[in-house]
């Protein structure tokens, strides 16, 4: 979706002709440098020019369902998630979005769902007992 750190809208829009709009999330990895959140490939190691901010949430909304956000710094520590890209989410993301990184407990879901004002999903993957972290399944099974 990148060529020289900017999205290649062409390689995009073929991507939407092949399979459909509905049927397309993007994965927004992200990693913090200095007040932005840009998003980062090869395994979360190369910034591309490109921040998470309202202008690119609305030019890449028009060509996915959903996005995925990962917030790559925190992603698989279980230290706390990166609240401001969730309030950056929040207040600008057109379309569904899900957040993922650094949730630890169930104190975590819940800043998720005040600061993500409803509108910021969530997945969990090692904080999990299943997984071997400390947030019980059951637990976030029965929220809400």
């Amino acid at each position: 979706m990148f060529r020289d750190g900017h999205v290649d809208f062409n390689r995009l829009k073929k991507l939407v002709a092949a399979i459909g709009r509905k049927r397309l999330v993007l994965d927004l990895s992200c990693r913090k440098r200095g007040d932005e959140y840009v998003i980062v490939t090869d395994r979360w190691q190369k910034f591309t020019a490109t921040a998470i901010g309202p202008e690119t949430l609305a030019s890449l909304a028009g060509f996915c369902d959903e996005f995925l956000v990962h917030a790559a710094d925190v992603e698989g520590k279980c230290a706390g998630i990166e609240l401001p890209l969730v309030d950056l989410l929040a207040a600008h993301c057109p379309i569904a979005v899900t957040y993922a990184g650094g949730i630890r407990d169930m104190a975590d879901i819940k800043l998720i769902a005040s600061h993500g004002q409803d509108r910021v999903d969530f997945t969990v993957g090692s904080a999990l007992d299943i997984f071997g972290g400390g947030l019980a399944y059951k637990d976030l099974v029965n929220w809400k």
